[in-house]
């Protein structure tokens, strides 16, 4: 984790503090239920919850001589309890803590994703409807194509985010499961209701079936999910930076006053917010490959996956939680230009309106190889004056075109509102009537 690209709520999160809290938790609750199954005295279950303490330091300094971080913390905690602490742990094994604990952490941390997912959301939303009817060029392939408007560019993304976050609350679903079964899985030492009253105080449902770790294809998809919010983040970002490049610059980031776009060149604003998310997307998507390999352990478990998610949970869920934060922000400060956006959809002569041409000239009896050939040789010209001569006005001098429409035919087709005709149409698709 790089404080850097880390905000308090996610980080308080993984701190050792709050880890050791949720594993007392599992603990003081299964001793609760064991008390209630009669396996071990009510009042060792009351003693634990009155009496029980930890200390990192302690911790830390105990698993240094043991090496073992679960029976470090144990041995911690029953120096506060005395006596009664002997009935803690009874018939677990250390994963049903850290594997409980862990699916505690992702469980929350996809909450506050889930909300920083709700903030983007909204912000996406005010920014497209303000520019639902404002024109502006769609590309494929970074090269001209027909008329869109801001608001439909800024509604595909409102609704990928929305897949997202439909995506993240299964994903959170799927990991928020409970293991309290004991050395293989099996319940031999452990009754099942124990683990039943760990999952309901915990928020979690239980595993169906555990050997020991809670199978690893659930946290494998949790990450995957990340991975592909991380993907959409750097799809937006990218979009922004394409727009503000000086040739095109029909948005920007907001530049505060004072901010410094270069150390060399005063004239400098560069898009270093979205800069920064696709970095910040690279390193989330980082922890997918390694969750996909976790999957296959030895047998009933190894630890071959526990480092990884010592790595890989608080950094993937710090560093999203970061950068939907900043997009957010880059969204709700878009700065954007409609008169430079309708300067470049003008800018190459009208070649953007070639389709509706080509179909009129279908319609009107022309083969369509034909109408192609007809249009597109016009469309060249205009091309290769880069914009300075008129498609609409080749046309008309041209007299296979003219052979098959009128003048007031082919105007007709450079209509620039005919192409948001069902923008409406999309808007209530996306964002409901």
């Amino acid at each position: 984790m790089v404080p850097r690209y880390a905000r308090p709520a996610m980080t308080a999160l993984w701190e050792p503090e709050a880890k050791f809290r949720i594993w007392f938790e599992i603990e003081a609750h299964a001793t609760d239920a064991l008390a209630e199954l009669g396996v071990v005295p009510k009042d060792a279950a009351a003693a634990i919850w009155e009496k029980g303490a930890f200390e990192v330091d302690r911790i830390d300094a105990i698993e240094a001589e043991v090496k073992h971080d679960v029976i470090a913390f144990l041995t911690n905690v029953a120096e506060h309890v005395g006596p009664e602490a002997r009935f803690m742990h009874q018939g677990m094994t250390s994963s049903d803590v850290l594997d409980t604990c862990l699916a505690v952490q992702l469980s929350r941390a996809a909450d506050i994703l889930i909300d920083d997912l709700d903030k983007l959301l909204n912000a996406i939303k005010h920014k497209a409807h303000e520019h639902k009817l404002t024109p502006t060029i769609g590309r494929s392939h970074g090269i001209h194509a027909e008329p869109v408007t801001f608001g439909l560019k800024l509604a595909g993304y409102y609704a990928e985010f929305s897949r997202n976050r439909a995506r993240l609350v299964a994903a959170r679903e799927d990991i928020a499961t409970c293991a309290i079964s004991g050395a293989v899985g099996t319940f031999a030492n452990i009754d099942p209701r124990v683990e039943a009253h760990v999952a309901e105080k915990m928020g979690l449902s239980v595993e169906p079936v555990s050997t020991q770790v809670i199978p690893r294809d659930r946290h494998a998809m949790f990450f995957a999910t990340l991975g592909v919010i991380a993907s959409s983040i750097e799809r937006l970002a990218t979009e922004v930076r394409h727009l503000q490049r000086t040739e095109v610059l029909e948005a920007e980031e907001y530049f505060s006053p004072g901010q410094k776009g270069s150390s060399a060149m005063p004239h400098k604003r560069n898009p270093v917010l979205t800069e920064n998310l696709t970095g910040l997307a690279r390193m989330v998507r980082s922890a997918v490959t390694p969750a996909m390999e976790n999957v296959a352990l030895w047998h009933e478990r190894d630890i071959s996956h526990s480092s990884v998610e010592r790595f890989i949970g608080p950094d993937a869920t710090i560093t999203l939680d970061f950068a939907l934060a900043r997009l957010t922000g880059v969204v709700e400060k878009l700065i954007v230009y409609p008169e430079r956006m309708q300067k470049n959809l003008d800018r190459m002569g009208g070649l953007v309106h070639s389709q509706r041409v080509l179909l009129a000239l279908t319609q009107a009896g022309v083969s369509r190889e034909d109408a192609y050939r007809l249009v597109q040789r016009n469309a060249m010209k205009v091309w290769e004056s880069d914009g300075e001569l008129s498609l609409l006005d080749l046309l008309k001098a041209d007299s296979e075109v003219t052979a098959a429409l009128t003048p007031e035919q082919i105007e007709e087709r450079f209509d620039l509102d005919y192409h948001f005709k069902h923008v409406d149409t999309i808007f209530e698709r996306v964002f409901g009537a």
